[in-house]
């Protein structure tokens, strides 16, 4: 039998006056677990759409050949019926419907035209046992977290007998154990003959389970590395996908750090979906002008809740405590009064909740300060105009114009415009909520670059990221938080990932109440 399971041959992808691939190559052997790796941009997404169906045979130039056979996919369910299955980074599964419903959704168990419940369940049962997840087939999407719907994915994939499989940025949203239980499921997947094709910016767990890695940049083929022909980190792979050594994954700044800008005291936040239960309790903390200070902690400790509770209340119900800035009380009653007080906030997820996806670059840029570039409530054009293409320039935003839009443009390049729009709006406090997380080495490389001006210029940013190699390489100081309280603090000299998490372990055997 042929090693080879999949060839991409000579594909080449246009789209109006871009050519999103350029005769781009790719061969995976079959059993293997096959890492695509490349910045925002350089075509991974693309290829795997051409893989996928989503652009169908004729859109492009090329040769598709899987099991031996050139394959003409005209949709997504043509290659479903290959068993190539792709689960994308923002999973297909719908909220309000059970585990079951999901896993079956458009492949249903039925008799005639009656759905069979009890196989739906059984079988969706027996799936869920494969992947090693223990949750009730009948409970609600919505009702279980993120990582556990990554693995209702896969169980999804795998009753559709699945015979290649594609991740793309599988761990992005996840936790640490949740991502080595993922990856952990992958290796088993593999000794049961399932070939994986993995995307991913973390090159760590690329180095950890690929058994071989093809690195895309510009839209071709720069390389095939074999882990079995010589030793492969992340230096190399870097090297291959920037076109040059990246010595420093952090920029480096000496910090001037001021006066305290901003303070919380005494801040309690309770959940809008559970009135009773307090998710922010008691928290203090202050940031210095020209201070990046780290939010860290273990995901579901409340970081994110904090941040929204403080911007304008966008999160929770009887929220009690006082913000501070420049040693004067003040109120965040709503959004248009928090930033008005010079406080700005990037949310986690961009493109639901921080851009205008169908809108462009111009318009994303200046949404918040519209006052700044109107006269008489009339936007002044040629002023809007004006700012976008300053911000275009000023971060490196690569597109085609300020006219593009913005859900055309790679991860990395939609994360510079919303901090181009936060800002536009002239914050003195920034709260940047995981503003790297599913961009590249090199896009992430930039915004390291640009949180650091901000800070020497004076502004107090607020970092919130769950990868504490990036809490330690840009931050000055950094909180821990768990179970939504503050549980220790750490200079830059004095912070460690062991020390970290060591904070955090101890305060969860204290039952959360860990002291700073």
């Amino acid at each position: 039998m042929d090693e080879t399971i999949l060839e991409m041959r000579s594909i080449t992808k246009l789209f109006p006056g871009v050519r999103a691939l350029d005769n781009v190559n790719l061969s995976v052997r079959r059993g293997e677990i096959h890492a695509l790796v490349g910045e925002n941009g350089a075509g991974k997404s693309t290829l795997m759409n051409i893989l996928g169906g989503v652009y169908p045979h004729g859109t492009y130039t090329g040769q598709l050949v899987f099991d031996g056979a050139e394959c003409s996919f005209r949709e997504i369910h043509d290659c479903e019926r290959k068993g190539i299955v792709i689960i994308h980074q923002e999973l297909a599964l719908i909220p309000y419907l059970s585990i079951g419903e999901n896993i079956f959704l458009g492949n249903e168990r039925a008799r005639g035209q009656v759905i069979d419940w009890d196989k739906t369940h059984r079988e969706a049962a027996r799936l869920l046992g494969l992947v090693g997840l223990k949750e009730d087939t009948r409970t609600a999407i919505k009702d279980i977290s993120v990582g556990k719907q990554q693995l209702v994915e896969i169980a999804k994939a795998l009753s559709k007998n699945v015979r290649l499989l594609v991740l793309d940025e599988p761990t992005a949203s996840l936790n640490e154990d949740d991502s080595k239980h993922l990856l952990g499921l992958l290796l088993d997947l593999k000794a049961k003959g399932v070939t994986s094709i993995l995307i991913s910016h973390k090159l760590n767990e690329i180095v950890e389970v690929a058994d071989s890695i093809t690195i895309l940049r510009d839209g071709s083929t720069i390389e095939t590395l074999d882990k079995g022909s010589g030793q492969i980190d992340e230096d190399r792979i870097i090297k291959g996908m920037v076109g040059r050594e990246l010595v420093d994954r952090f920029p480096r700044r000496v910090p001037h750090i001021g006066e305290v800008a901003f303070e919380l005291r005494g801040w309690s936040v309770y959940s809008p979906i559970n009135p009773d239960h307090q998710v922010i309790k008691d928290v203090s903390l202050q940031v210095r002008r020209g201070e990046v200070v780290g939010l860290a902690g273990l995901m579901g400790a409340g970081r994110t809740e904090l941040a929204m509770s403080i911007f304008g209340r966008s999160y929770g119900l009887r929220i009690s405590g006082q913000v501070f800035k420049d040693g004067r009380e003040i109120e965040t009653k709503d959004v248009r009064q928090t930033i008005d007080q010079g406080i700005s906030y990037a949310t986690e997820d961009r493109k639901t909740a921080g851009l205008n996806l169908i809108g462009d670059i111009r318009e994303n840029i200046t949404i918040a300060g519209l006052r700044k570039v109107a006269r008489s409530l009339v936007i002044d054009g040629d002023r809007e105009a004006q700012v976008a293409e300053d911000y275009r320039a000023r971060l490196n935003i690569r597109s085609t114009g300020i006219r593009q839009r913005t859900g055309n443009l790679s991860g990395g390049n939609q994360q510079k415009v919303v901090l181009s729009k936060w800002i536009f709006t002239a914050p003195d406090v920034l709260i940047l909520d995981e503003p790297t997380r599913g961009i590249d080495v090199g896009a992430k490389y930039e915004i390291y670059t640009i949180i650091n001006q901000l800070a020497d210029e004076g502004k107090s940013v607020i970092f919130i990221s769950s990868e504490l190699p990036e809490i330690l390489g840009i931050c000055d100081r950094i909180y821990v938080m768990n179970d939504g309280r503050i549980v220790g603090e750490f200079p830059r000299e004095e912070a460690s990932q062991e020390g970290i998490m060591r904070c955090i372990m101890q305060s969860i055997g204290e039952g959360g109440n860990g002291k700073r």
